[in-house]
């Protein structure tokens, strides 16, 4: 009996999965909607007395006292227990945390609640509604009936609003966020990094055509020889379309009218692929991050982007990008506004945080430890900035759980469906620092060969540990055997001797294949100056990083890049040095204030020399 609930609870979950990866609707801010940030109200529950009545079962859906229906009362006699006003108000997108001292700490449920009108619609046309991500679980209800729920905190989610749920005026939209920390959960209990709560991307309804194209991918074709391309000027793209509504036989026409390029793709049963040929493309780079505008146009309706066409890919020990080798000038970012304390929430932050990363010198992000807002993408991919994305399966995953697995799926999935178009995205990593075992190697092979499945115009890696033997540093993971590229995180001189001891550090890998060094770095408190063997000062850190750079000139052949640890300082309740930390990581290069170390100035230079050596090869 307990076999058949647990195996009908994981197969109710598969369900769950696949109907959200199939019915995420992509390129959301190209469609026409009407958007729902703003001011909201909220309650702080953290009992659940919203959701749980006193023998602590799901409340009915029409039962008064449930925080999803509308608590006025009808008269002097009714007795309403809750209730949602302008002096408990918060502002959507954002962290709860940073926007009122009662929620500093705060990890649990918080009900989010707005009113919003019915729009116009023509006839026909669809609504959904539609949350960029919502930390960590969410359950969302209009006017007291519920749309859906979804688990994971940085990936989005919609649900259709049938038309008989809206009414002209004064629509009751609830949501149930709840950010607590589950062992069988992605992440899990344990990370280093603030668990900010709430509804902290972008909300609005979605308004579509009866039959309309929910998800697309567009890209050079990844078989093709791109030297011959190039000499040709002829490129190879494919790709694939899947409508909203199965239909028997629809046509939708490709057009790329700065090169003349128009085609058709045959659909059947909502699904249709194609393979096509492009003539004189220019092809998107960080030297030169060409983006077209591409339409889509299905009947009478046309879908736009901005694309741009590239190819990634490992030759023996190197990375190449459109057929030559490339070096990754990376540096790490946390989704976080130091010196504001709270998440990254649009598009000024996002150029905030890549304006600082561009001033570094850097071609690429990697963007820790769970996929970033969809502005950071759209802005890398402008600025030509080369992406790490990743999904924060984080040190003490559950690795022997069927249903975790299946979440991290899910969460990669929806990261991928998401960004698959965004050319600046070159790898994506399925975790961060697990710990070797049968059973986790086990689980991350299982999530690189799904990623590999779903897309194979990009890279597909891991940020790796490594142990730290006085004078030999072998590399021989065994998930590394199954990731395109190697890579590790590497604190020799800061977790483990001074950086002195970096210098004679020698480095192997029991693979042949490129080297990337995913973290390296030591913390500092920004001000904090003394003599370069002083912890936390300045100068200390400045020093692990000429060390380090030091050991990455005696690097083997197959050393393709690093992305230190970490652009900004960031908010960690791990770290309570009193004196030096105060609830901060401080292995920023600029500190919480917006201020540059020393450090960042070493790295900088570092950089523009390795710009340099790759401009003359």
């Amino acid at each position: 009996m307990i076999f058949k609930k647990i195996f009908v609870t994981f197969l109710v979950l598969c369900a769950v999965t696949a109907f959200a990866q199939e019915n995420l609707i992509v390129n959301t801010q190209n469609r026409k909607q009407v958007s729902l940030n703003g001011t909201w109200h909220y309650i702080i529950d953290p009992y659940e007395t919203g959701f749980y009545d006193y023998r602590y079962k799901e409340k009915g859906e029409k039962d008064a006292e449930a925080y999803w229906n509308n608590p006025e009362p009808h008269g002097k006699t009714d007795r309403k227990e809750h209730g949602y006003n302008n002096d408990y108000s918060i502002q959507v997108p954002g962290d709860w945390n940073s926007q009122d001292d009662v929620f500093k700490y705060y990890e649990g449920t918080v009900w989010y609640q707005r009113e919003f009108d019915k729009p116009k619609l023509d006839e026909n046309e669809r609504i959904f509604l539609y949350f960029g991500a919502v930390n960590y679980e969410a359950h969302v209800y209009l006017n007291g009936k519920k749309l859906g729920m979804h688990k994971g905190g940085f990936t989005p989610f919609n649900f259709e609003i049938s038309p008989g749920m809206l009414k002209d005026k004064g629509n009751f939209l609830v949501v149930k966020v709840d950010n607590k920390r589950y062992a069988d959960e992605v992440p899990t209990l344990n990370t280093d990094w603030w668990n900010y709560g709430g509804i902290t991307r972008d909300v609005k309804l979605i308004i579509t055509p009866q039959n309309f194209i929910q998800q697309y991918a567009i890209h050079l074709k990844q078989s093709q020889d791109i030297e011959k391309s190039l000499k040709r000027k002829r490129f190879n793209i494919s790709g694939y379309f899947k409508l909203n509504t199965t239909a028997a036989e629809e046509k939708i026409t490709i057009e790329i009218p700065e090169i003349g390029f128009k085609e058709n793709v045959d659909i059947r049963d909502s699904e249709g692929s194609f393979d096509l040929e492009a003539k004189k493309l220019e092809l998107w780079s960080p030297e030169n991050p060409k983006l077209y505008k591409v339409m889509f146009t299905l009947g009478e309706h046309t879908l736009t982007d901005k694309i741009g066409f590239r190819k990634v890919e490992v030759s023996g020990k190197d990375v190449l990008l459109n057929g030559k080798e490339i070096f990754m000038r990376g540096i790490s970012i946390h989704e976080e506004i130091a010196p504001e304390i709270r998440r990254a929430k649009n598009s000024a932050d996002a150029d905030k945080l890549f304006g600082w990363a561009k001033d570094l010198n850097v071609n690429m992000v990697r963007l820790a430890h769970y996929p970033h807002n969809e502005y950071m993408t759209r802005a890398a991919d402008s600025l030509g900035l080369l992406v790490w994305s990743e999904i924060p399966v984080y040190w003490t995953i559950d690795f022997k759980n069927d249903e975790v697995l299946e979440k991290a799926k899910k969460q990669l999935d929806e990261m991928i469906i998401r960004d698959q178009n965004k050319a600046s995205v070159i790898i994506w990593s399925v975790g961060n620092e697990t710990p070797v075992s049968e059973a986790r190697t086990k689980f991350m092979k299982s999530l690189v060969m799904h990623a590999k499945e779903k897309d194979d115009t990009r890279l597909i890696s891991a940020a790796l540990e490594v142990g730290y033997n006085r004078g030999r540093n072998y590399i021989d993971d065994p998930l590394g055997e199954y990731t395109d590229i190697v890579s590790v995180n590497e604190y020799l001189g800061w977790y483990g001797d001074l950086p002195h001891a970096k210098v004679k550090s020698k480095w192997e890998t029991a693979y042949d294949k490129p080297l990337f060094f995913s973290e390296t770095g030591a913390g500092a408190k920004g001000g904090f100056h003394a003599d370069k063997e002083t912890r936390w000062s300045e100068e200390f850190q400045e020093w692990y990083f000429e060390e380090t750079l030091k050991m990455m000139e005696n690097m083997p052949e197959n050393f393709t890049g690093l992305s230190p640890w970490i652009l900004v300082d960031f908010r960690s309740p791990k770290r309570n040095n009193p004196k030096y930390q105060e609830g901060w990581n401080r292995k920023g290069l600029i500190d919480d204030k917006g201020n540059k170390k020393k450090a960042f100035f070493t790295l900088k230079k570092y950089y523009e020399k390795k710009e340099e050596e790759y401009k003359k090869r």
